[in-house]
């Protein structure tokens, strides 16, 4: 027996590739246990470094640095969606004029590290006094980053949609407006979402970077509460924490994308299970063909 891509493992095969996931195992959790055993043995789990998270306005302080972090996650999220539909419409353009400087737009902030984008707008606001402070230099330089992948991700999605349902949208006299918005762009979503969530889970750690420009987010105000004399410098304990907070609000947009990707199945399994209404004449062959495009398939007869 086999599968469609490969061969089904045999009795040893199985066997060893059980030997080999204990062996990865175990070593994963010797390392692990050889990590825990360091920082026991220089004193990370002291209760002295670990005394300031009791404290309510060292709480607050963490709870505005996640606000902050949020906020500018939200906000340059929102705007790198519109330069993203603006500039991925702009690269399927029939118009040579227009997809040219869109490309090379796109290409160009794809390709510039986002901290020498918040450096470009935060020491060119202190140069020519614009008026941004830190907040704005954060959310400028991941909108274009982030905006310019995402650019990216849509144009390939739209793209990737089998080309007959292209043809069989313009046979209807749709308009390429019309085929992109509401052909073309609904099952390309389905297939762009896993890339999408991801970008955002970028969008959201590089927020990160902020605190190189002094932007008052959560590893700013970490990088202050582990330089804390009083409690030992607990600079590990914190990065700990925040680590965690991390961990936790990507861990929830993993879960909103699995939501988001599993009611989208179920939703393109009840299209496709609608039973057609029976022949009525000649012409009612081409309205099913039009019944073809919110299943995803190829629109060909």
């Amino acid at each position: 027996m086999s599968a469609v891509l490969y061969d089904v493992p045999g009795p040893r095969a199985r066997a060893r590739n059980m030997i080999l996931n204990v062996v990865v195992a175990l070593v994963v959790l010797g390392v692990i246990a050889w990590v825990v055993y360091r920082l026991n043995d220089t004193g990370q789990f002291q209760s002295r470094r670990w005394a300031q998270f009791q404290y309510k306005s060292i709480q607050e302080q963490l709870l505005t640095g996640l606000l902050n972090t949020l906020k500018a996650a939200g906000l340059a999220a929102v705007l790198a969606f519109l330069f993203a539909a603006v500039f991925a419409a702009a690269r399927i353009s029939d118009h040579k004029w227009v997809r040219v400087p869109a490309t090379f737009v796109v290409e160009l902030f794809r390709a510039i590290p986002v901290l020498i984008l918040m450096f470009f707008f935060y020491y060119g606001n202190l140069e020519f006094h614009l008026g941004l402070g830190p907040f704005w230099a954060v959310v400028f330089g991941l909108t274009l980053y982030n905006g310019s992948v995402l650019a990216e991700i849509f144009r390939a999605g739209i793209s990737a949609v089998p080309k007959g349902q292209r043809e069989a949208a313009y046979a209807t006299g749709l308009r390429k407006n019309q085929v992109v918005r509401l052909i073309l762009l609904p099952q390309a979503i389905r297939a762009m979402l896993p890339a999408i969530v991801s970008q955002l889970v970028v969008l959201l750690k590089d927020t990160a970077l902020g605190f190189i420009i002094t932007y008052n987010e959560l590893l700013y105000v970490a990088k202050q509460m582990g330089g804390r004399l009083e409690f030992g410098f607990p600079y590990i304990p914190t990065y700990m924490v925040v680590a965690v907070i991390y961990i936790g609000i990507c861990s929830l947009l993993s879960v909103l994308a699995r939501y988001l990707e599993g009611r989208t199945r179920r939703n393109r399994k009840i299209a496709t299970g609608t039973a057609l209404p029976p022949a009525a004449g000649p012409s009612d062959g081409f309205s099913r063909q039009g019944n073809l495009f919110p299943s995803g398939g190829t629109g060909e007869a």
